[in-house]
């Protein structure tokens, strides 16, 4: 492992075929930002000239390694930032959840945060950059409040939260920051279903305090944000983006 200190603006990330990691790519690419896109199948992934596409399953600890090891060789130091999109959505009631599908939701969403962050942290040690870096993850509004047939994913997404908290805490030394995004519905291709007629669309902006649903831009901006040297006082939180719904509650009239 190279003991350069990485660009202030590389980047790895995970879950690179989604609709947030593709909106997050394509803001990044117009800031400057170098990329390294890691996903399951290299074949989906979008990388444009000058980037690397890596094939790998970060939600196993070898997968990520590989993904780390890989994006550092190709930058020539450890990346200035991983974001983690890798995820999966189960809406299903407890007594519908499936050992196998609650096993696969627990890999998409928390394994592979878990593995990125270890592959990451231990890249980190080891070059011992003299440059701050940051890890991202994603949560979903789930964590923070009972909705109803999330069980899986809502377990699933507090232990990232608990992650993030804890392992601000383990790397800030190392100049590491962590933090997370909390999300509510996003209008990306993994929700589709959620949003595929004018009546559900309708019922899932109405959830939301400022009439309407999320987008992949919406997530992939703050993203942006909370990775660059603008939030380098930032780490440790889990930030809501949900349009008020895990904190507001407008005055309803009644006709």
């Amino acid at each position: 492992m190279t003991s350069a200190s990485p660009s202030s603006s590389t980047c790895l990330i995970a879950g690179a075929s989604g609709g947030v990691a593709t909106a997050l790519a394509d803001i990044l690419r117009a800031r400057g930002w170098r990329l390294a896109l890691a996903g399951r199948d290299a074949g989906r992934l979008q990388a444009a000239e000058g980037e690397v596409a890596i094939g790998a399953d970060v939600a196993t600890e070898a997968g990520a390694a590989e993904a780390l090891d890989a994006a550092a060789a190709h930058f020539g130091a450890p990346p200035a930032a991983v974001v983690n999109c890798a995820g999966a959505v189960l809406v299903a009631p407890l007594a519908r959840t499936s050992e196998a599908q609650y096993r696969e939701c627990l890999a998409a969403n928390l394994d592979t945060a878990f593995f990125l962050a270890k592959a990451y942290t231990a890249q980190w040690q080891k070059a011992k950059p003299e440059t701050p870096g940051a890890l991202l993850l994603f949560s979903s509004v789930a964590a923070g409040i009972g909705i109803a047939n999330h069980p899986a994913v809502a377990a699933a997404k507090g232990a990232v939260e608990a992650l993030t908290r804890s392992l601000a805490a383990d790397v800030a030394a190392l100049g590491l920051r962590v933090n997370a995004v909390a999300p509510g519905l996003l209008d990306t291709p993994a929700t589709a279903r959620f949003v595929s007629s004018d009546l559900g669309r309708k019922a899932m902006a109405a959830q939301y305090p400022l009439g309407r649903y999320g987008t992949a831009e919406d997530a992939a901006q703050l993203a942006a944000f909370l990775i660059s040297s603008e939030a380098g006082w930032v780490t440790g939180q889990v930030v809501g983006l949900d349009g008020g719904f895990t904190t507001v509650r407008p005055a309803v009239k009644v006709g």
